[in-house]
């Protein structure tokens, strides 16, 4: 065993028995939280209007502080941008992760503050490594370095904006260096083909044994490292691979395609809940689905059922929460839009169940109802179409294939061109949702559209007994539900746009 992998087990040994205090004091460590939250903002304007000082309880805490969403706290992050110091955290805030937004809001900008990047976001991604260990303790991962594949940053006005992927390389230490590749400036190029191929280029004779992100980046890039290097699968070239910590979209989807990627009976994959706004959530038991909910990295957690929220202790298992977060970062009562269900209070155990709104997002482009509504209006408009339903989901990657959204449409009045509507539906979506136009430029293939006969959707909602439909999925069944109605009916037409 080298002298790093000697190091790094008992870093993770010591900080396992901080993990293992929190499972068994989950209440008392989410109070201490709270209270270290409320010290350390009292001197912020937020924390002056709310009376940070005078509040000493949950109860206190949650009565005094009204809920927030984005457009609601837009006006704080807002002013944090512009340079003010102490507004929702101490200090000056020069860092923002750069997420997607609704209709009016092509982007949200979210703030890291440095106590954020430490104390949650650093802390999550070193508390993978400890609870990989805690279930594989005769692991080699720490024998090789992990491939990370992040996003794009840039630097305006003194603040620096980008996605958070990006922002951790940007703020990690040159000795990070030791265990992670590709190099600094190669995991932040912009162009994501340039990337994939300098990476090809700089790791494929590395050691690598892990890597992280998410799965539909890093699907199209160990593709390209297979065809770069003539193997036949990853193995051949990472032969001590054998960790994937995966995050941002569902992975179930692309658990085949990895596997065929990658055929070795030694290969592991760990969920994380790794979101611009925090680090939330770890699996911490290979033979569950779900994941431990991380309660000491600077965030207090509250959970909303219908119009009552309650505190940690107050969930129950097997049911359903939009989630609320204070954290170091600036955020307050905020709901994120996340769905989880809790699989166990003892410890705490989470799955996230879906978004408060209707979306998609397998591929990380997180496309929500309101991108596709006004995408389909202007659509519309611009090609003479009077579109009566539609519905949307994903068509996932498979290994020698890009993914895609696939569209069901039923028209009032068809199109001029069927392939117009799909690349200006295509064109305003990249336009409002600037992830989305990240993905389409690079993992993800142009929408395909079916055209349905009149009464389709009708005879749907009639047999399902439905009395609308639902505009977007996360997953395929109703779109391919929507398809099987049109079974003995003219054939629906494909139009690639």
């Amino acid at each position: 065993m080298s002298f790093k992998s000697t190091i790094l087990r008992t870093f993770f040994s010591l900080r396992s028995r901080s993990v293992e205090r929190f499972r068994r004091r989950p209440a008392e460590t989410q109070r201490k939280e709270l209270e270290r939250l409320l010290r350390e903002c009292a001197r912020t304007e937020f924390g002056r209007r709310y009376g940070f000082g005078e509040i000493r309880t949950p109860e206190a805490f949650a009565q005094r502080v009204e809920r927030f969403d984005y457009a609601s706290f837009k006006p704080y992050v807002e002013r944090m941008m512009a340079g003010e110091a102490d507004v929702a955290a101490p200090g000056r805030v020069r860092w923002f992760a750069r997420s997607s937004g609704t209709t009016s809001e092509r982007s949200k900008y979210l703030p890291v503050t440095d106590v954020s990047l430490w104390r949650c976001h650093t802390r999550g991604l070193r508390d993978v490594a400890t609870l990989y260990v805690g279930q594989y303790p005769s692991t080699r991962v720490f024998e090789g370095k992990t491939l990370t594949l992040g996003g794009t940053c840039s630097k305006s006005g003194g603040i620096v904006v980008g996605d958070l992927s990006a922002l951790l390389v940007e703020r990690t230490p040159f000795w990070s260096g030791w265990f992670r590749t590709p190099r600094r400036e190669t995991a932040l190029l912009a162009d994501f083909d340039e990337k994939v191929e300098r990476i090809c280029r700089e790791c494929a004779s590395e050691r690598v044994t892990a890597f992280a992100g998410v799965p539909s980046w890093n699907l199209a890039l160990l593709r390209r490292m297979v065809e770069y290097t003539g193997r036949r699968n990853l193995c051949e070239v990472w032969p001590h691979l054998e960790l994937f910590a995966h995050g941002g979209v569902g992975f179930e989807p692309y658990r085949a395609a990895f596997r065929e990627l990658i055929p070795s009976a030694g290969m592991h994959y760990m969920e994380t809940y790794n979101a611009s706004e925090g680090f939330f959530a770890i699996a911490d038991d290979a033979s569950r689905d779900d994941m431990l909910l991380m309660l000491d990295y600077g965030t207090y957690y509250e959970f909303r059922d219908g119009d009552e929220v309650v505190p940690l202790e107050g969930v129950q298992a097997g049911r359903r929460y939009a989630m609320l977060i204070s954290s170091c970062n600036g955020l307050w009562r905020y709901e994120l839009g996340d769905v989880v269900e809790f699989t166990s209070t003892d410890p705490y155990r989470i799955r996230v169940a879906g978004r408060t709104r209707q979306f998609i997002n397998a591929f990380g482009e997180e496309v929500v109802m309101e991108n596709a509504e006004r995408a389909v209006t202007v659509a519309a408009e611009a090609t003479g179409a009077v579109v009566s339903e539609y519905t949307a989901g994903p068509r996932y990657m498979t290994l020698h294939g890009r993914g895609a959204h696939e569209w069901i449409v039923e028209f009032g009045r068809a199109p001029e061109s069927f392939d117009a509507f799909v690349q200006k539906l295509d064109g305003e979506l990249m336009r409002l949702n600037s992830d989305y136009e990240a993905k389409r430029r690079s993992t993800m293939a142009p929408p395909e559209m079916h055209v349905v006969p009149a009464g389709t959707f009708a005879r749907w909602m009639l047999r399902r007994g439905k009395n609308k439909v639902p505009r977007l999925a996360n997953d395929r069944r109703v779109l391919e539900d929507v398809l099987a109605t049109t079974a003995g009916q003219d054939a629906a037409v494909g139009v690639r746009g």
